[in-house]
């Protein structure tokens, strides 16, 4: 393998997905722009491409504002959300109990403490859905509310290293929505339920949604076989964040697996899948290759997914889920060849959920430094020079040396 030519052509890859492009966002101008690269790359690399179509939208946020009386505070807006001018008087709530009994009707609710400790689920969304989530919801919606604010704080876990985070990512929820940090909620709080309660609170939230479309890109050799190994990675991004490690890295190591594998001919198929959702609320890239793979699954041997593989600060690391033992010796053999690449801790929260949903083997590709990337995700520090290129020609020049293996040893 020539590790020059792969590393000089991951850093333009990178430069595309990043630089020329800046943001990936499903429904996006730029999202389009780096499906159609990823779809030119692989057609020139000799595989059979397909590029199916979802419905979706992009959405434009022109900031938020909030005064009460002459107070004013720093609000933003929730991903998605809908946007509107709304006078109204303030309510408050820290726990489920609290929102079930604080006055609703025609007023903004402020949630803040304990219920506002963790990012609520989108409500459709499939894999995972607390029901305690949707009882706030239902709470939310239900009870006559006409906007509703968030003060949080951190929670890298579930959604990155912003703070605040955005306690509501969902474009399917009714209400207008904006949240703030933790101080700020707390100066809110004391005109919310202090002497100043009475005063009406002016918010302002300058968003818009347009209609559009996004897809995956799929790539096929070996279209005619009857098993078939499946690499995926997303190729979108959260809004504001270059998307370098989450995961243009992921991308571009699909890029580097069809230029190593133009000449494959084996009898197993591999199809490399950038997936198009993974950070929009309502994952429609994911749901729409759900769909198109219903009764299908069983065709897998294994499903890959690299997400987050390429840090400079820490190595790829690999996890089996689900594997029988022949695929799990050959993961072993292969990436504890001299690849750099170590066996980590097993973690859920990315696309290989998709196989793991079907019963079907995984193995997940990420990096060692987890808890750096958790701090460093969907923030504007996402950047390019965040990434070991020859870790990420090492990943790619791995996980082709394995499905080798598994295509010879069918």
């Amino acid at each position: 393998m020539n590790s020059s030519h792969y590393r000089e052509k991951a850093e333009l890859h990178v430069a595309k997905l990043c630089r020329d492009i800046r943001e990936r966002c499903v429904g996006s101008a730029g999202n389009r722009e780096a499906t159609d690269y990823a779809a030119g790359v692989m057609k020139d690399c000799g595989f059979q491409v397909d590029r199916p179509v979802f419905n979706c939208f992009d959405w434009e946020d022109r900031g938020s504002e909030l005064m009460v009386g002459s107070e004013r505070f720093q609000v933003y807006s929730s991903p998605y959300t809908l946007g509107g001018g709304i006078k109204a008087p303030l309510s408050a709530a820290a726990s489920i109990a609290e929102l079930e009994q604080v006055e609703a009707e025609g007023r903004v609710v402020l949630l803040h403490g304990p219920i506002a400790a963790e990012q609520l689920m989108p409500k459709n969304f499939t894999f995972y859905n607390p029901e305690e989530h949707q009882k706030i919801y239902r709470l939310l919606e239900g009870r006559g509310f006409k906007a509703v604010l968030a003060a949080t704080s951190h929670n890298e876990e579930m959604a990155g290293g912003l703070y605040p985070f955005p306690l509501i990512e969902d474009g399917d929820f009714t209400l207008p929505s904006a949240f703030m940090t933790d101080r700020e909620g707390e100066r809110l709080l004391e005109l919310a339920l202090g002497p100043a309660h009475s005063r009406e609170a002016l918010l302002k939230i300058n968003t818009s949604r347009r209609p559009s479309e996004g897809c995956n890109v799929i790539a096929r050799r070996g279209a005619g076989a009857s098993e078939r190994a499946v690499v995926m990675a997303h190729i979108d991004s959260k809004r504001g964040t270059p998307g370098a490690i989450d995961n243009a890295t992921g991308t571009t190591i699909l890029f580097l697996l069809a230029e190593m594998l133009a000449g494959y001919t084996g009898e197993m198929m591999i199809e490399l899948v950038a997936v198009n959702g993974e950070d929009y609320y309502s994952n429609p890239g994911e749901m729409l290759y759900l769909e198109e793979n219903r009764g299908r699954f069983d065709e897998i041997v294994l499903g890959i997914n690299i997400d987050g593989a390429g840090y400079r600060a820490g190595s790829a690391a690999y996890s089996c889920y689900g594997c029988p033992a022949e695929i799990t010796a050959a993961a072993q053999r292969v990436f504890g060849g001299g690849s750099g690449i170590v066996e980590g801790e097993p973690w859920y929260q990315g696309d290989h959920g998709l196989f793991l949903y079907n019963n079907r083997p995984a193995l997940a590709l990420t990096s060692t430094a987890m808890g750096d990337l958790l701090r460093i995700a969907h923030t504007p520090d996402d950047k390019p020079e965040l990434i070991d290129y020859d870790q990420v020609v090492e990943v790619a020049g791995a996980v082709h040396d394995l499905l080798i293996r598994l295509s010879e040893s069918r």
